[in-house]
């Protein structure tokens, strides 16, 4: 029997066993290349005694801990809307800079301190930044093929999922909500898949893509990262695609942020660019977001592009984003906070409508090969970039 079916009959034993409440179930395994892990059961003790490749199945239930994954292949699976994963009773980001915490682990020297499980310490690699569920690989060792479906992860003082060195991270149909960074995150990865997820209330952007949030540098290529089909509102920014290349944002629902979609870009080379945004329905992202000591205020963007080339914008609506800010309007852009340029991007065949101060905006006229052609707007600046 194939691997694939051993799973997929092992997974329609515990849904049985669940449907007739059986406690008989142990949390360590249900069969095959499964573990379970039930409400007050650690979720990090089932990673740690998974091997690369297991599922995971968490059933419904608040799990206060945070989740650090380091090995392949793993797919943490719960049940969407009633598995959830929210802060320790402390949060991480505290608890480990703590000098006396530190000090008493090093220490110790009794046999119950000695017996700390692996989980815990591999939860505080993730805790430190006060992060939900870490996928967490190495320069020259990627973690690959996670997947992270199905659940909720809420209320972190970091990032609700983070991810760092990956490469064919998939995450579905997760709900990441009020976690005060940004609510699923990847950087220095590529193949990257958001699908289907929900991101609302974050204090940053509710999806971002980025090539290293602790260094400077050109664009990296995410190897054809996708994020489709999600909803994401009442965030700092919907989403952000910071310093990469090679990367679809589409068909995703945009709502009630600052800013829909920010393209970021620096004078390094490569450029940020070669991606497209199609096919998203971004409006009324009117929240007011005030300035940081990197970016202006933020109130009423669609579509903001800053230092990106060769990126196509093609086949969105994008309606009554309104705001006073230098970053507002339907579709703008905008030359780099560091000087770069935009050059020839494409913005072609949207529906731009009732976004102020303009539909379109090109406020960086001296990037070159840039154009608007088709897109049915009411007001652009310069004028004569609407088609209808």
């Amino acid at each position: 029997m194939s691997k694939k079916h051993m799973k997929c009959l092992a997974g329609i034993t515990v849904s049985t066993a669940t449907a007739l409440g059986l406690a008989a179930v142990p949390s360590a395994a249900a069969g095959p290349g499964h573990h379970v892990v039930r409400a007050g059961d650690s979720i990090q003790s089932a990673v740690d005694a998974a091997d690369a490749g297991d599922t995971i199945v968490i059933l419904p239930g608040t799990y206060r801990e945070n989740v650090l994954v380091t090995k392949p292949g793993l797919t943490l699976l719960g049940t969407r809307g009633r598995t959830v994963i929210a802060p320790p009773a402390t949060d991480g980001a505290k608890t480990t800079k703590t000098p006396k915490t530190a000090k008493t682990a090093k220490t110790a020297k009794t046999a119950k301190t000695a017996k700390a499980t692996k989980a815990t310490k591999a939860a505080n690699a993730c805790a430190t930044g006060g992060n939900g569920i870490c996928v967490i690989g190495t320069k020259g060792h990627t973690v690959d093929d996670v997947t992270i479906r199905s659940l909720t992860v809420s209320g972190f003082s970091g990032s609700g999922i983070w991810a760092s060195w990956t490469d064919g991270l998939s995450v579905r149909k997760v709900t990441a909500r009020s976690n005060g960074v940004w609510g699923i995150a990847q950087e220095r990865s590529t193949r990257g898949e958001f699908r289907r997820n929900t991101a609302t209330g974050n204090g940053d952007a509710g999806i971002f893509i980025a090539n290293s949030v602790s260094e400077e540098g050109g664009a990296t290529d995410t190897g054809g990262t996708v994020v489709l089909d999600n909803s994401v509102s009442k965030n700092r920014i919907g989403v952000t695609a910071r310093r990469v290349r090679n990367l679809v944002i589409d068909g995703n629902t945009l709502t009630g942020n600052c800013s829909g979609v920010f393209v970021v870009g620096d004078e390094s080379k490569p450029a940020a660019g070669a991606m497209r945004i199609s096919g998203n329905r971004i409006v009324k992202n009117n929240k007011f977001c005030p300035a940081t000591p990197r970016l202006s205020a933020i109130q009423g963007s669609g579509i903001v592009l800053t230092g990106s080339e060769a990126t196509v914008v093609r086949s969105n609506v994008i309606r009554d984003n309104v705001g006073s800010t230098p970053l507002s309007g339907g579709v703008l852009l905008f030359k780099s906070f560091v000087g770069a340029l935009n050059t020839d991007n494409t913005i072609s065949n949207n529906l731009v409508q009732g976004n102020k101060p303009a539909d379109l905006a090109n406020g960086d006229t001296s990037g070159t090969g840039n154009t608007f052609v088709s897109n049915t707007c009411g007001t652009s600046v310069p004028a004569g970039m609407c088609a209808g």
